[in-house]
């Protein structure tokens, strides 16, 4: 497209640039110049002579078309139009991304014309071709992310207006005065979009629900669900429907099912769980080999396609974790009571039944549906115990009674042999070239009104392990069987990390002595194992385990399948979750439909509904997140006067950020209040230098801080830089 010349000297109006945004902003309507000039609100006959002579110009330039006599079009396609999405920066900028440009497009303040981060839009580029980096102007919002903002609302006498905690989010919200909702000054609230007039600062919204006062548990924990648009509660019609489902089972049921419910078979799960996905069976054969059965529980068999309650379940399309309860995606009937495999109690499952000899090598495999009996049910400390021990007595201490706890001998030779089989399974994994990520969890210790009273480390042991290497066994033996078979299949795809980022944490993990090597594939894999390891209890593990993760690329679902480079699998899916996660679900229906001759589903169905779902987990971790960031500073709010040794975590232009040692929890020191010296910050050595004594602040460093401030409603730890750990 030919560009306009750009006029030196004295400016001359022009109305080019606005006319192509009215002729794109209507591809398919035709203007002439009064319509035009209507629109720029200009009645003057010198600016409408202009406007009828850039008309007559970009024609010229075949930039538009003169459609009929003096009626002008935009070109269907032009060069210099471009259809992405806004990534909004915290500085009231944003890059329109786009898979036509290998870089992002930045985007000035003045021309986001109204559009919010992750809104779709059509985006007019320029600077393309004079050698400088493209920037872009905002010409349409083709769809808006979301409407829906959480925030706090500041009441005035004809108006209010609400401010938000996102910090991408660069403008506040007017209220008119009849559409508070009875919010009170400084309430929060859920507030909705419903107009942003052409020459308003501001969009116009409504308040829709009214969250509670800032800083009251929950109304925050509310405010985090409300901010990623997740449900709080069923809706009464969906709880009604899964309340009259009949969940006991009938002969016919057992029927229709392989008979399992004479082998041995347990469950490991955490302590306080509810909803026991999965159960194991284990039994000597004759051959010397061992069969053990994978047991998942039979949601499919309760959630029938096509009901409210399902389409209730692929909305939320997973669980949500928070610091104090959990948000199910089914209804607790079915999560917590007949879907979940509690113990003494028989249940409808789908299962993957191997048989393994000594090496943990597969021999023969079998999937279908199950009716189980679970014998027992173990915590995973309860488990662990007997791997370390092999008593069969679990003490009080840690049994889930409360008192010693007995353990039939083949239960504890069942868990013994598990073990050993998964040590294997698991050795081999790594030397195929999966990555092990064993990231410390933060958890906390609540009193009866959710205060938070303690930080404890959840730790993954063997007992985990055992159970997580045989949950991807299964899950990879299923993805393996339906793949090669060549149909419709939902996969969990993981793909290869990028080179840049890795690249980038080398470059952090550098100072720490540590180095990635690039030979290959299985050279980086082999090469992370050894850096996470070596990391394992020093002072930088927590940096070096997160940026490691931010290093990878983002597992998601998948009917293309690509592999999952960081288990190091061809083939692999998420069979053992249904009841907290729908892709789940929809693997198991696929799989009894292609067990029963189906042939291959129509795969542009299941990928909208593999999209859906890696975008609701997206949403659930963020939500998850906030949720432990909140809680963080609660426990934080109580420890104001003490000293924290903590570790250089990040460091910017405007300061360091800083992670306690003893509770993970990460504040910022801003630049301008470490006192003992005038900083900068050094970009090349990622480090803080002091003027005058040269004093560097770098990654790793020990340092000793106190809580200047704790932010519950935006989630945020200020702290006082004491001094370094020398």
């Amino acid at each position: 497209m030919t560009k306009i010349p750009k006029k030196h000297g004295k400016k001359v109006k022009t109305y080019s640039e606005k006319i192509l945004k009215i002729l794109s902003k209507y591809p398919n309507r035709a203007f002439n110049y009064k319509q035009i000039a209507a629109v720029l609100e200009l009645d003057d006959t010198k600016s409408r002579n202009e406007i009828i002579k850039d008309l007559k110009i970009l024609a010229a330039q075949k930039v538009i078309i003169e459609s009929e006599p003096g009626k002008y079009l935009v070109k269907a396609v032009s060069p210099d139009y471009y259809e992405g999405t806004i990534d909004m920066t915290t500085r009231k900028t944003a890059y329109f991304i786009c898979e036509d440009f290998e870089d992002d497009v930045f985007i000035p303040t003045n021309n986001l014309n109204h559009s919010l981060d992750k809104d779709k839009v059509r985006v007019y580029v320029y600077n393309r071709r004079r050698g400088k980096k493209p920037e872009g102007e905002v010409i349409e919002i083709i769809e808006r992310h979301k409407t829906e903002f959480v925030g706090v609302i500041d009441i005035q006498k004809n108006f209010a207006f609400v401010s938000t905690a996102n910090p991408k989010m660069y403008t506040d919200i007017f209220i008119p005065k009849d559409k508070t909702g009875g919010a009170k000054q400084g309430d929060v609230v859920l507030v909705k979009i419903e107009d942003w007039p052409a020459k308003a600062d501001s969009p116009f919204g409504a308040v829709i629900k009214v969250l509670g006062a800032p800083g009251e548990h929950q109304t925050e924990i509310h405010a985090i669900l409300a901010e990623y648009g997740l449900p709080a509660d069923f809706p009464a019609e969906v709880q009604a429907f899964a309340d009259g489902i009949d969940t006991q089972i009938t002969a016919v049921d057992i029927a229709a099912r392989r008979d399992m419910r004479k082998v041995l078979t347990f469950t490991i799960d955490p302590k306080d769980a509810k909803d026991f996905d999965d159960a194991l069976s284990f039994q000597f054969l004759e051959n010397g080999n061992f069969e053990i059965g994978v047991h998942i529980a039979d949601v499919s068999h309760y959630l029938e396609e096509g009901t409210i309650l399902d389409q209730e379940a692929f909305n939320r399309a997973t669980s949500v974790y928070l610091v104090d309860r959990v948000v199910p995606m089914l209804p607790e009937v079915l999560s917590n009571y007949a879907c979940s495999l509690r113990p003494n109690e028989e249940k409808l499952t789908f299962s993957a039944v191997f048989e393994i000899n000594a090496k943990a090598q597969i021999v023969n495999q079998w999937f279908g549906r199950t009716v189980i009996y679970s014998d027992f049910r173990f915590a995973y400390e309860e488990a662990q115990h007997i791997i370390e021990t092999a008593e069969h007595t679990i003490p009080a201490a840690t049994s889930l009674t409360g008192t010693d706890r007995e353990v039939p001998e083949p239960i504890v030779k069942s868990v013994l042999k598990l073990d050993e089989l998964a040590k294997i399974l698991r050795k081999q994994r790594m030397q195929n070239g999966a990555i092990s990520f064993d990231k410390v969890e933060v958890k906390f210790h609540l009193n009866e009104t959710n205060d938070p009273e303690g930080v404890y480390f959840k730790i993954a042991k063997d007992a985990n392990h055992l159970i997580e290497e045989f949950m991807l066994l299964a899950n990879r033996k299923v993805a393996e069987f339906i793949g090669k078979q060549k149909k419709t299949f939902v996969y969990r795809i993981h793909d290869e990390p990028n080179e840049d980022k890795l690249i980038n944490f080398q470059t952090v993990i550098a100072k720490f002595g540590y180095k990635i090597n690039f030979r290959s594939k299985q050279d980086i894999a082999k090469s992370l194992n050894s850096i996470l390891e070596d990391a394992q209890g020093k002072k930088e593990q927590n940096l070096v385990d997160t940026l490691a993760i931010r290093s990878m690329s983002k597992a998601k679902y998948s009917t293309q399948n690509i592999g999952h480079y960081g288990l190091a699998f061809d083939y692999y899916s998420h069979f053992t979750s249904p009841i907290r996660r729908y892709p789940d679900v929809m693997v198991h229906r696929l799989l009894q439909f292609y067990l029963l001759g189906g042939a291959s589903a129509n795969a542009e169905f299941y990928e909208e509904q593999c999209k859906h779902a890696s975008d609701m987990e997206v949403l659930a971790t963020n939500a998850e997140r906030d949720s432990i960031k909140y809680m963080q500073v609660r426990y934080m709010q109580d420890h104001k006067d003490e000293e924290f040794l903590g570790v250089v975590s990040g460091v910017t232009e405007w300061g360091i950020y800083v992670e306690i040692v003893s509770n993970k929890c990460e504040g910022l020191c801003r630049i301008r209040e470490i006192k003992d010296d005038y900083y900068t910050f050094d970009e090349k050595q990622y480090a803080l230098v002091g003027a005058v004594s040269k004093n560097i602040i770098q990654l790793g460093d020990e340092v000793f801080v106190k809580v200047k401030n704790a932010d519950l409603v935006k989630k945020q730890l200020d702290f006082h830089y004491l001094r370094k750990n020398e």
